[in-house]
Order: structure tokens, then C-alpha cells, then sequence
């Protein structure tokens, strides 16, 4: 006897014919036959005539799937021996004959069926294929009480037999893998058969009921689900309960327990079908005294209608009356905002007849902005969150014109069955709002020159310092400008040629500011320009007053009359940290001032002495720019040994800047000027191409060293870039590197920082192949939940963790399971600024795969990296028992060299 699992079933939905054979189709569901020719549509429209292409697809796949099943299950089940064989078709044919007479259940379209007890008996007793047989033949019997058509019919069997041979199956696997793991049988057996019972439960109502959903086109929610199939689980549940008892039975006391089970369980059938029957018969007696009693209050309440109808229709007739003569525009409109009716006055307002508005969209009236605002209000009224709203907004005429009317729209409800409209009122208030704009126009313009003026500007002023407090990348700038010629130009011409003049100014300063930017007259002949400055920093305020300067320092043609005035310009910036307007004004013409006072045609910059670091950093922004562009930074190379062998394995390249005055530039200090200037993405990407150019040339002379690497530090703001991963792949392209050759390495704060701007570009890197290095790594605040997500090729331990190795236990612990983590999770480690032997054994100790540091040796011109390489080929490198390659011993940690290094 075969004891391996098999199947169970126990509460039977009450499918739609059969699951959803005979079910509505719904109004989305087509007629594939339309599309046949011939023979085919007509058999299409005669056997398939509510099916949709998804739904007949599914329907024979299955068929032909559960008819394959089937035919194995019976090809198993013939290799039984006799004596099993019969009892397998008697349970079969007990499960069969118990599904004709289902137990249905009060209050739901479901029943229970006895049958599947005895499947999952067979299943527990003969295997897999027995209870796909048994399945099919209690599916039969069911599709044949419930369903005429032959579709259903079919269905059935071959679902239930598909469904039963593949859980059935898994039962089986499952329940040798138990036992295989040393569980006892019992408890092997009760294991599996639960797991058996949450797979069935899920298979067999979805296989089956999978047509009717794909002929609606719909599929059921959480609730629908549970409220359709929650019966089923239960009955799977007690059926599986049932039969593990009459399987174990079975096997203390034969076939005979099964015989006897039969008929108990048909008596404790017959006992709930009675008390269901009695329940049943309680509450259509209770239902049908409620029917009498909703029938006696439809008669009064019909009699209440009756009585007060006529009194509606006067009030209707009123109401209508006034509608139609009333002298505002007045519309009818459904809750979805399409117009019923209308009176003239609405008509004359909208500029349209009756026919053109009376069915129309009323949004289709209205400026798209306003017409957004009313879709929105008439969202709420139907989700019944208001009853009504009121504002102005811009009546679109047939012309392209737009005049103002002033809105207000309420809900009520009118008919005898209480459908319910809205009733909009409007009138013309365009001449108010064009006098309200000039009286706008006029308190904050200037009357001559219509700029801004000073209240206008004070406004902009408080906006921009409010919105820089919250967010420092939102920066601006201020301009101070005055014409010292103005006076004598009215003194000599006149005050017309005076106007002349600043009305010319004032044109041309409009035409010289940057989109965004607020030029405005202060008083006299003083102006201002308010510049934002997000992208370029300090460097656009000044390139723009230097423009205004060269431009409106030529003479002017003023009656036939070039008049040349002299202009002095004072910039002010948000960095001194203003906390209102009349500050930055006020700095602003001190700079204004100094620049008069200092004779010279230049922009000055406010207080150098109280602002001296805002002025350096002007003035190093725009000598950065200049040596990018001219070429005059430089990288140093320092090297990255593999910790086993104490080879060079690669090098990181660091930029480097001698400023001809300045002298040595701490790259701290010139790579936040970048940042904040908008030269960061230049001076990466002239970082990046050196760096890759040197990397061939040491290639290609120590072709021994194929797998030779360099690093590049990169800003967050590159990760932002969306030409950035492109820049990369043409740079490897163009010195013919592979992209494992380069690494970026980034800071792990400000990886997080730019993680949801940044991700595309980090996309493209990844698919580029180019490895992304997380530096400083365990000294940022993220989560280590991105390491398993993100691209990232390496972990760069941060140096203050491996300086402490030695004093700190705690910082040996944390630098140990980095290693470990990395390793975890297939990433390199590099180890920061080792420069002990102590440390490198400690490193070594705990399998760290790279390092970098002053024991081996401190970053190195491109001259040195290459004499090291030429030692490492040779033979003649010394091990790094102490610091090598020092050139000198500054904290920065920059060799020396010559001022212009070769490039």
C-alpha cells in the first residue's frame, strides 16, 4: 500500500456555473469569433459565445494540461496492485457520489461536500495519482449537477485533477524531505499535509475560477476573496483534520475504519443540513415579516409624497421663474461638471448660445489653471468632503479673450428620487481686477521707468534671505549701481533729457539681467539687481556686475547728444548672513562707495575688513578657474599595495594646486571653492582624464601589470551630473582602458546625500563597469542596508580607525568587522592610512586585501610613481618596513616638486 500524500477538498464553493462558466461577461469582455472566418466563428459563437481571447486561451490550456494530468494519474494508478486498485475506485467513488448531495451554507453561496475527505484519504493512502483521479471524478460529478454546458463540464475535471496531481505531489516530495531530515512520520506526515492543505487552498480556487475572472476583465479584491473562498479554507482545513485521523486508522485497523467512517460522516451531514434547514426556514419567516412591515410604511410614506407633491411643483415653477430672469449668470451642472442649464444672463457672460454651452464640460469655458481648481473642488463635493465652494477665476470667450468672474457654486438636491445638482452663480468682475492690477502695478513700480521699485525690491530682498536661510545653495547677490554724471545731465539739458537717460538705463539693465533676476530704481539716479546665483556662486554675481559696468559705461545718445556719466557698481553677497533687506541694500552702496573712492572701473565687494574671507574666496574662486582652464593643477599619486605581497597593485590620485602666489593650496580648501563655484564637475573631469592618461602610459610600459587600477575622488554634486557616466565611458574609451582599470571614490555622507538625485548616474557607472569605492567608510550616518543595493565595487576604511588600532580595542573590533562585512558581500577593502608595521600586521591578521598609507608611502609626483613601478618590475623595491618615497614631511602629506609639473 502506498502511503505517500496525496490531496484534499472538503468545502466546495458554489462557483458561478460551475466557476464563472455561466457568469456575465461584462461590458469590456469581446467576441473573439467576430474576428474568425467561416466554420470557426460559428463553433467560436455557439460553444464560446461570452468568452474573450485571454478567457478561451486559459480555458483550453487548462483542459489540456488536466487532461494530460489525467491520463498519467490513471497510468500510475494502473500500476497498483489489484487489492489497491479496488479500493482506490471505492473511495473514488464514495468522494463522487457524497458531492451530489452538498451542505449548503446559511448567509453564503458556498457548501461543503464530504468528498473531500475521502480524496485526501486517498491521497494519504495511494499517492499523488489516485487523488487526482478521485479530484476529477468528484469535479465531474459536481460540474454535472451544477452546470448544463460542456465548457464547465470539462473544466472542472481537468482543474481539480491538474490542481490535486501537483500539490499532491509537492505533498509527497515534502514529506520524503522530512523524513530524510530525521522528523518522525507522525509528525513528517502532519507537517506536510498542513504546507499540502495552504497550497491547495490557494491552487484549487484560483485555477478554476481564473475563466470567469478573465471574461469580466476583473480580478477580486482581498475582501471578495475571503468573503468567496474563506469557507473553502476552513472545509480544506477540517477535511485534511478528517482524513489524517481515518489515514491513521487505516492503518491500525485496515480498509474496515474507512467503511465505517462513511456512514458516520453521512449521518453528521444529515444533522447539519437539518439544523441548517431549520435556521434557514427561521429567517424567511423573519424576512418576509419585514417585507410586510416595509410594505406598510411604502404605502404611508407613498400617501406623505403624495400629499406634498404638489406643493414641490409650485416650488419648482418658482424656482425656475427666478432662474431664468435673474440678472447673474446662473447654470445647472452634474457633479462630473457638465452643464444641464443655463440662463441668458450666463449665456451673455460666457459670450456662447444655449446649444454651445447646454451639454458642454463647463471647465471647457475656463482658463486650464482655474479649470484644474474647479475639478478639484467638484472631486470633494462627489466624495461628499463640501457642499459648495466660491472664488474668481478667468472666463475663457470664443475670441482667446479672458475677463474675471467671480464663482460661487452650491449643492442641492431636486426630483422626486433625490439626484442631486449643482447650482453655479457668476458675474463679471473683470473692470474691478484690472483696476485692483493697476492700483498693484502703481505701489510697486517705479512711474518712469516701470522697474521695480523700492517696496518691490524689499519684498524679493525678504523672499531670497528667507529662502537661503533654509536652503544655503539658494544663493543671490546685490548690485548697487549709481551714475555720477546724472545731476550735471539735468543741469545741462534738462530734466526730460534726464528721464531720457534713466528710462534708457533701465531698459538696458532688464536686458543685461539674467532670467529671474528683479532690476529696480532705488531713488534718483540709483538702481539695484537683485541676482540668484543656485549653480555658478559669487562668480555670476561679478561676471554680471562687470558686464553692467562695460556696457553702460559707453555714452549714451540722448537728443542727438552722446552723454557719458560715470558708473560705480557695489556687490554684496548672501554669505555675510543678512537677516533683512535694508542690510544687504546698505552694504551694498557702502561698496558702491568704495568703488567711487577707489577710482578704478571695476565691481567692489563689500567690507573687506569684516568680509575678508568672503572676498578670498571671490578672488580664489576666480584664480581656480583660471588655473583649470590654463591648466595649472596637478596630481600626486599615492600608492595602493595589496597587503599579502606588498605589491603596488594601484595608485589614487590626488589634485594638487601651487598657486603662483599663494604658494601650496590645502586641496580642503580649493575642492569646497569648487563645490560651492560650480567647478567641481571641471576639475573632476580634468582629474579623471590625467588621471586615465598616466594609467595607459604605465601600462603600456609595464605590460606585466595588466591588472593596475587608479582612484578619483568625485563630489556629490558629479553624481548629479547626467553627462558625468558618459564623460567616463568616452575618457576610458579614449586612452583604450577597460573600466575596471578606474575607480570613484566618493565620501559615504555624501553618497547618502545625493543617493535619490544621484541613483541613474550610479546606474550607468554600474553598467559601464566602473567600480565606485565608498570612502571614509564607517564615519557617515547611513544605513548599512545600501551596501546589499547600491553598486558599491569597495569599502575604504577611514584612517582615524586604523591609527587607533594599537590603543583602541573597540576600534580593532569595528575595523575587523568591515573586513568581514566586505568580504561577506564581495567587496574590496582598503585600508586607509597604515603607518606602522604593527598595523599592517594587525591588517594582514585580519585579512584585509589593500592598503594605503606613509609606511609604504606618501602620495608621489607622476615622476616618482613611475620610478616605482620600474623598482617593483625589477626586483630592486624595498619592503615597507618603514615609510618610503618621503619627500618631505608636511601634515598634507605632498611631496616636493617643481612649481609647473610636466602633465
Amino acid at each position: 500500500m502506498n502511503t505517500a500524500p496525496t490531496s484534499m477538498t472538503t468545502v466546495q464553493v458554489r462557483r458561478p456555473a460551475t466557476i464563472g462558466m455561466q457568469a456575465a461577461t461584462g461590458g469590456s469582455a469581446t467576441t473573439p469569433a467576430a474576428a474568425l472566418p467561416g466554420l470557426r466563428a460559428r463553433l467560436r459563437e455557439a460553444v464560446f459565445p461570452d468568452y474573450n481571447r485571454a478567457a478561451f486561451i486559459y480555458w483550453c490550456v487548462v483542459v489540456v494540461l488536466g487532461s494530460g494530468a489525467l491520463a498519467l494519474s490513471v497510468a500510475g494508478v494502473a500500476q497498483l496492485p489489484a487489492a489497491s486498485l479496488g479500493q482506490v475506485l471505492l473511495i473514488a467513488s464514495i468522494a463522487a457520489v457524497v458531492g451530489l448531495f452538498p451542505l449548503q451554507i446559511p448567509k453564503t453561496k458556498n457548501s461543503i461536500a464530504a468528498g473531500d475527505v475521502f480524496i485526501f484519504l486517498t491521497l494519504l493512502l495511494y499517492g499523488p495519482f489516485a487523488a487526482a483521479l478521485a479530484a476529477a471524478a468528484e469535479a465531474a460529478v459536481a460540474a454535472w449537477r451544477t452546470s448544463t454546458r460542456w465548457t464547465s463540464r470539462l473544466l472542472g475535471p481537468a482543474s481539480a485533477a491538474l490542481t490535486m496531481l501537483a500539490c499532491g505531489s509537492g505533498f509527497a516530495l515534502v514529506q520524503d524531505a522530512l523524513l530524510r531530515a530525521g522528523l518522525a512520520a507522525d509528525i513528517a506526515l502532519l507537517v506536510a499535509l498542513m504546507l499540502f492543505t495552504v497550497a491547495y487552498f490557494i491552487a484549487s480556487p484560483l485555477v478554476i475560477t481564473a475563466v470567469a475572472y478573465l471574461k469580466r476583465r476583473r480580478w477580486p479584491g482581498v475582501r471578495e476573496a475571503i468573503e468567496s473562498f474563506g469557507w473553502l479554507g476552513l472545509g480544506y482545513a477540517g477535511s485534511a483534520a478528517v482524513a489524517a485521523v481515518l489515514f491513521l486508522s487505516h492503518q491500525r485497523f485496515g480498509v474496515f475504519s474507512v467503511a465505517v467512517a462513511a456512514p458516520m460522516i453521512g449521518m453528521f451531514l444529515a444533522t447539519l443540513n437539518h439544523f441548517f434547514s431549520q435556521q434557514e426556514a427561521a429567517e424567511r419567516e423573519a424576512a418576509e415579516r419585514a417585507a410586510r412591515v416595509r410594505a406598510d410604511a411604502a404605502e404611508h410614506e407613498a400617501a406623505q409624497a403624495a400629499a406634498h407633491l404638489q406643493a414641490l411643483e409650485q416650488s419648482d415653477r418658482r424656482f425656475h421663474s427666478a432662474f431664468t430672469h435673474a440678472a447673474i449668470g446662473m447654470a445647472l451642472v452634474s457633479p462630473d461638471g457638465q452643464v444641464l442649464q443655463c440662463n441668458q444672463a450666463m449665456s451673455m457672460l460666457l459670450a456662447r448660445g444655449d446649444a454651445e454651452i447646454v451639454g458642454a464640460p463647463f471647465r471647457s469655458f475656463l482658463n486650464p489653471f482655474d479649470a484644474t481648481r474647479i475639478e478639484h473642488e467638484l472631486h470633494l463635493i462627489r466624495a461628499h468632503a463640501s457642499d459648495g465652494f466660491q472664488f474668481e477665476l478667468r472666463v475663457r470667450r470664443p475670441d482667446g479673450r479672458e475677463d474675471w468672474a467671480s464663482l460661487h457654486c452650491g449643492y442641492f438636491s431636486h426630483g422626486a428620487v433625490g439626484d442631486g445638482c449643482l447650482i453655479v452663480q457668476a458675474f463679471d468682475v473683470t473692470a474691478r481686477r484690472q483696476a485692483e492690477a493697476r492700483l498693484q502695478h502703481m505701489a510697486y513700480h517705479d512711474g518712469l521707468t516701470n522697474l521695480a521699485n523700492r517696496s518691490r525690491l524689499h519684498e524679493a530682498m525678504a523672499l531670497a534671505i528667507d529662502t537661503h536661510r533654509d536652503d544655503p545653495t539658494r544663493q543671490f547677490g546685490v548690485l548697487y549701481l549709481s551714475f555720477d554724471g546724472y545731476r550735471s545731465l539735468n543741469d545741462s539739458q534738462g530734466l526730460g533729457a534726464g528721464d531720457m537717460f534713466l528710462v534708457r538705463v533701465g531698459r538696458r539693465l532688464k536686458e543685461l539681467a539674467l532670467p529671474g533676476d528683479l532690476v529696480a530704481r532705488v531713488g534718483g539716479e540709483e538702481f539695484a539687481i537683485l541676482t540668484h546665483c543656485d549653480q555658478q556662486g559669487t562668480h555670476q554675481v561679478l561676471a554680471l556686475a562687470e558686464e553692467v559696468l562695460r556696457a553702460l559705461s559707453a555714452p549714451l545718445a540722448i537728443e542727438d547728444t552722446e552723454v557719458a556719466t560715470g558708473l560705480t557698481v557695489g556687490v554684496t553677497f548672501c554669505d555675510v548672513g543678512y537677516l533683512n533687506p535694508e542690510e544687504a541694500l546698505r552694504d551694498a552702496d557702502l561698496a558702491r562707495q568704495k568703488a567711487k573712492a577707489s577710482g578704478k572701473a571695476e565691481p567692489a565687494i563689500f567690507d573687506p575688513n569684516l568680509h575678508e574671507c568672503a572676498k578670498d574666496k571671490l578672488l580664489l574662486e576666480a584664480a581656480l578657474r583660471r588655473a583649470i582652464a590654463a591648466n595649472q593643477l596637478a596630481l600626486a599619486f599615492q600608492p595602493i599595495y595589496d597587503l599579502h605581497t606588498c605589491r603596488v597593485v594601484g595608485f589614487e590620485a590626488l589634485a594638487r594646486w601651487e598657486h603662483p602666489e599663494r604658494g601650496s593650496v590645502s586641496p580642503a580648501t580649493f575642492i569646497r571653492v569648487a563645490e560651492e563655484s560650480g567647478l567641481i564637475g571641471a576639475l573632476t573631469q580634468w582629474a579623471i582624464s590625467r588621471a586615465c592618461m598616466r594609467l595607459r602610459d604605465w601600462r603600456e610600459r609595464h605590460p606585466a601589470l595588466p591588472e593596475l587600477f587608479v582612484n578619483v575622488n568625485i563630489s556629490g554634486l558629479d553624481l548629479c551630473d547626467p553627462r558625468f557616466a558618459d564623460f567616463v565611458g568616452e575618457t576610458l574609451r579614449q586612452h583604450g582602458l577597460p573600466p575596471a582599470a578606474l575607480t570613484l571614490e566618493i565620501t559615504e555622507n555624501t553618497l547618502m546625500q545625493q543617493l535619490e538625485r544621484g541613483s541613474s548616474t550610479l546606474a550607468k557607472l554600474h553598467d559601464l563597469g566602473v567600480g565606485l569605492s565608498v570612502d571614509d567608510f564607517g564615519t557617515g550616518y547611513s544605513s548599512l542596508s545600501y551596501l546589499s543595493t547600491l553598486p558599491i565595487s569597495s569599502l575604504k576604511i577611514d584612517r582615524s580607525f586604523v591609527s587607533r588600532l594599537e590603543v583602541r580595542a573597540a576600534d580593532a573590533e569595528i575595523v575587523r568587522a568591515v573586513i568581514q562585512l566586505g568580504d561577506a558581500l564581495g567587496k574590496r577593502v582598503v585600508a586607509e592610512g597604515i603607518e606602522t608595521a604593527t598595523q599592517l600586521e594587525r591588517l594582514q591578521g585580519y585579512g584585509c586585501e589593500l592598503g594605503q598609507g606613509y609606511h609604504f608611502s606618501r602620495p608621489l609626483t607622476p615622476q616618482l610613481a613611475l620610478q616605482l613601478l620600474d623598482s617593483e618590475a625589477d626586483g630592486t623595491a624595498p619592503a615597507p618596513t618603514k615609510p618610503t618615497h618621503r619627500a618631505n614631511d608636511n601634515t598634507e602629506g605632498t611631496p616636493t616638486w617643481p612649481t609647473s609639473i610636466p602633465a
